[in-house]
């Protein structure tokens, strides 16, 4: 008997792929689980019709991404903090400060987590800070530390 599958089922199938499995497998277990339907024309196309809607939330989301990173490489993001000599910081400058600055200045909405930073920047001066916005859309956001009076 053909399936669709609602859930993952560890063994048989993911969530959206038509298998066929044993029929008493299919009734006894799949079915009255609410795990998978019996994979007949209505329920096809509406799998089909699924996949389509999210596809273009996929595309949507990737446009977004784009757009935001089109703005982020246009933005500057001014900091100040305390520095000894040579222009060392005293402490550093994390990525959860930076996407407060972000919210605050620019309205710009993004999670600390995004910001991809192997170590916090501990100097005065620009430094590039690659955010990860999207699996295929990476924005490179330039920082200005300047030093506090």
């Amino acid at each position: 008997m053909k399936v669709i599958f609602l859930k993952d089922v560890k063994g048989k199938g993911k969530k959206g792929e038509v298998k066929n499995v044993a029929d008493g497998y299919a009734h006894n277990f799949l079915i009255k689980q609410g795990l998978a339907v019996e994979a007949n024309h209505s329920n096809v196309s509406q799998l089909e019709g699924q996949k389509k809607k999210e596809q273009k939330l996929a595309q949507e989301e990737l446009e977004e991404a784009k757009q935001l990173k089109e703005k982020l490489e246009g933005l500057t993001i001014e900091m100040k903090a305390k520095a000894g000599e040579g222009g060392r910081l005293f402490g550093s400058i994390t990525s959860k400060q930076i996407a407060e600055t972000l919210k605050k200045n620019h309205k710009i909405k993004i999670d600390k987590r995004k910001i991809e930073m192997n170590d916090a920047i501990r100097a005065l001066g620009y430094t590039n800070v690659p955010v990860k916005l999207h699996s295929d859309v990476t924005a490179t956001l330039k920082v200005h530390v300047t030093e506090e009076n």
